[in-house]
């Protein structure tokens, strides 16, 4: 086989290239890890050698393999059995489903060990939606787990219910303060109710079981595998390290990044991981991102195109669905969340917040900084800003991750700076209804203004948070365009909503761009990595409606057939 010649040719389809000028092909030729040409099919079929291999697509869509540029890998991994019982929805639909769950968990459980479990989400339980006073409990949990300590977190991550078990042996009674950056949830008399808010976890997850990295790379290839089937061939893992070392299932922090580095190096890690490094826990301070970064040393890899330790990630406040987000304005029912970070007053937290990213700033690492209310959002802008203003940087590249109620003024900074935000269609999709209720109907319509940061002119990545969301870039793709509710089909700040086109960026080269590597992944375009994603039908022109109905046909990673259905 000539050496000229490609060593794959996909051809007869609908070639999405996502170029800057969104050109659409006939055909694709790839050649060992590369693309070679897009073109009509005459044009890549006169390529061919007598060794190419050809897909014949018969008018399917093809797409450059998708990037999910927030993705929880070994955490989502480890929400799966065996490690993990599904309190989700649609997998359970009120507490009494979930009591079962437990049940039958604690029963199999051995001695000392814990009943760990993930996904559940109070807007998808029967007994809460028929009485707004009603909220998981202890008790409920008591009555089939009197010994077993149980700890499920939510479907956010950012809320924990725990039994009494749990509680006594983590020591959390009625004299218990809650830390800096958390909330412990108490009944009338004081007594803990067994909710566990932001920082407030880690006085549980300091106590479970942590998995051993042989555990974690198992994780890693069993979503690998997953991720193939979708499409996608790119993710950003956020938040390996010491601040990673007491969350959702205790110890997924240091020994993530020896679970991923050792799979890269054997060969084995089949997908591109851009890594951000959390040295500092939620609720922590500058002195622990310090610390946190000199025990790190920005870890090596074998192949950077592989796995890649590219960024600092820090959180700022909460989510909105807690009341924990940073707002100006209050929720309904009354107050405004607050900064998770170090501090007993806001005017100490924001000074420890700056001081946070100006450390990561001047220590050369791009920064990805969770921050969902509006307040909190302007200040981990301005913060941006007041580091870059102290150490200028060319292109740092820092983002916000979520940005829920990013205003004008903080887009336009961003764009001035070259500065982007990552946000969760997904969770819009899934929550809208709910966030009615939260904020009120005009705040909630407007959540992840997606159309208003990308008119800004603002880099927009688009995700899925997983385990938050399941990783499928074809709901992000719907609900982007169609802004419409999971749970009625509402439409929600229709305003907001963008075209296929941009939905698609959001999902390729965009994260191309938050990864450094625009000008080597993330299009259909000479030289660019053979990362491509087959899907059943034609994508153009088709209903937003149906986007969810298109089947991954085949995924190449690499150059390599990774995924065929």
């Amino acid at each position: 086989m000539s050496d000229s010649a490609p060593t794959l040719i996909l051809t007869g389809g609908q070639v999405l290239t996502i170029d800057s000028r969104f050109r659409v092909a006939e055909g694709v030729a790839l050649r060992g890890r590369e693309v070679l040409a897009t073109g009509t099919d005459t044009e890549m079929r006169a390529l061919a050698g007598p060794s190419t291999s050809i897909v014949e697509l018969a008018g399917r869509a093809v797409l450059p393999g998708i990037n999910d540029s927030h993705l929880h890998g070994v955490a989502y991994g480890m929400t799966k059995p065996p490690f993990a019982v599904n309190v989700g929805h649609p997998a359970v639909a009120s507490i009494a489903d979930i009591v079962r769950v437990v049940s039958d968990a604690a029963r199999s459980t051995d001695a000392g060990g814990w009943v760990v479990g993930i996904g559940w989400d109070p807007g998808y339980l029967a007994e809460c939606l028929a009485d707004r006073r009603r909220f998981p409990h202890r008790r409920d949990l008591d009555t089939v787990a009197p010994d077993v300590p149980v700890c499920l977190t939510d479907f956010s991550s950012h809320m924990m219910w725990v039994n009494s078990a749990a509680l006594r042996l983590c020591g959390i009674d009625v004299l218990t303060p809650a830390p800096d950056g958390g909330v412990i949830d108490r009944d009338s008399e004081g007594q803990p109710t067994g909710i566990l808010r932001e920082a407030a976890q880690m006085l549980v997850q300091s106590a479970l079981p942590s998995p051993t990295v042989a555990q974690r790379k198992t994780a890693i290839q069993s979503v690998v595998q997953n991720l193939h089937s979708r499409g996608i061939t790119s993710y950003t893992e956020p938040g390996l390290g010491p601040g990673g070392d007491k969350t959702l299932f205790g110890g997924l922090g240091t020994d993530n990044w020896i679970a991923y580095s050792e799979l890269a190096t054997a060969g084995d890690l089949n997908a591109r991981v851009s890594v951000l490094l959390l040295p500092a826990p939620i609720g922590g301070s500058a002195e622990d991102v310090c610390k946190g970064l000199t025990e790190l040393h920005r870890p090596g890899s074998a192949d950077s195109r592989i796995l890649n330790a590219i960024g600092v990630k820090i959180f700022a406040d909460g989510v909105p669905p807690n009341r924990t987000a940073w707002m100006r304005e209050p929720y309904t029912g009354g107050g405004h969340g607050s900064l998770c970070v170090h501090g007993n007053s806001p005017a100490l937290q924001t000074d420890e917040l700056y001081e946070m990213i100006r450390v990561a700033h001047e220590a050369g690492y791009q920064l990805g900084v969770h921050v969902t209310g509006d307040h909190a959002i302007d200040l981990v802008v301005d913060a941006f800003l007041a580091a870059e203003a102290a150490v200028p940087r060319p292109d740092a590249r820092h983002y916000i991750i979520h940005g829920d109620f990013i205003g004008g003024e903080s887009l336009a900074k961003l764009a001035a700076n070259g500065y982007g935000v990552n946000m969760n269609p997904a969770i819009k999709w899934t929550i809208s209804d709910l966030m009615d209720e939260v904020v009120g109907a005009e705040r909630s319509a407007y959540q992840w203004p997606v159309r208003s940061a990308m008119e800004a002119g603002v880099t927009v990545c688009a995700s899925s948070d997983a385990p938050v969301t399941e990783p499928d870039w074809r709901q992000g793709v719907a609900s982007m365009m169609l802004r419409e509710s999971k749970a009625s089909g509402r439409t929600s700040g229709p305003e907001q909503r963008v075209t296929l086109a941009q939905a698609l960026r959001a999902y390729t080269s965009a994260p191309a761009w938050q990864d450094f590597a625009e000008d080597w992944k993330g299009t259909l375009e000479p030289e660019k990595a053979a990362d491509v994603c087959v899907l059943d039908r034609p994508l153009l022109d088709l209903d937003p409606h149906a986007l969810t109905e298109v089947q991954v046909d085949l995924t190449v990673f690499d150059g390599r057939i990774v995924f065929e259905r």
